[in-house]
């Protein structure tokens, strides 16, 4: 059995032990719901999470997968249909953990996709309000023109953050093809 076989498994992981101690929870992109669900069935009592999509269709997969497949009523999973990059509005204070898994919607309309310059931006603000001690997961797909962009851009600013204040990883399976979808986790560190 393969335990790590892509970049999806592996945020997985790190996300469940992450989970442990989330308490707001933020879900940038709901897509089909996938990730949604899965911070949901994981998360501890009380936990607030919020799902945002800019397109309704996914967030109404979103919220039909979580009716069918989580029954939980000791948390609250919020659906925004807004930009991951307008999360101010929408949650006051400070996150423990946000997800990102950048692209396109499964099943839907190619030519809408996450753009860097959206993405870097709700990355900045999360890391603002990321609360010590807290976690950030962004999926990228580099197999497409904006997914390539985007991965570079996700990886460089990353690498460019005070290690006083962040650690960062960059987890991509080098064996597969070339432009293997990767995982870029950081952890905030200090203030």
């Amino acid at each position: 059995m393969q335990v790590l076989s892509n970049s999806v498994q592996i945020s997985h992981t790190l996300l469940k032990a992450a989970l442990d101690r989330a308490q707001i929870v933020v879900d940038a992109t709901a897509g089909n719901g996938n990730d949604t669900l899965f911070l949901a069935q994981n998360a501890r009592r009380s936990t607030i999470i919020y799902a945002f999509d800019i397109q309704a269709q996914a967030l109404c997969h979103a919220r039909e997968k979580m009716h069918e497949f989580c029954k939980r009523d000791d948390i609250e999973v919020n659906f925004i249909h807004a930009s991951h990059d307008e999360v101010a509005q929408y949650v006051n204070g400070s996150i423990d953990l946000a997800v990102f898994n950048l692209g396109y919607l499964p099943g839907g309309d190619h030519a809408v996709t996450t753009k860097c310059e959206t993405t870097l931006n709700a990355l900045k603000i999360m890391l603002e309000k990321l609360r010590r001690g807290g976690h950030i997961a962004v999926v990228v797909y580099p197999g497409h023109a904006e997914g390539l962009k985007e991965s570079q851009l996700i990886k460089d600013f990353a690498a460019s953050l005070a290690k006083k204040y962040f650690t960062v990883g960059w987890y991509q399976m080098i064996n597969h093809n070339n432009n293997a979808p990767a995982l870029c986790w950081i952890e905030k560190v200090g203030e």
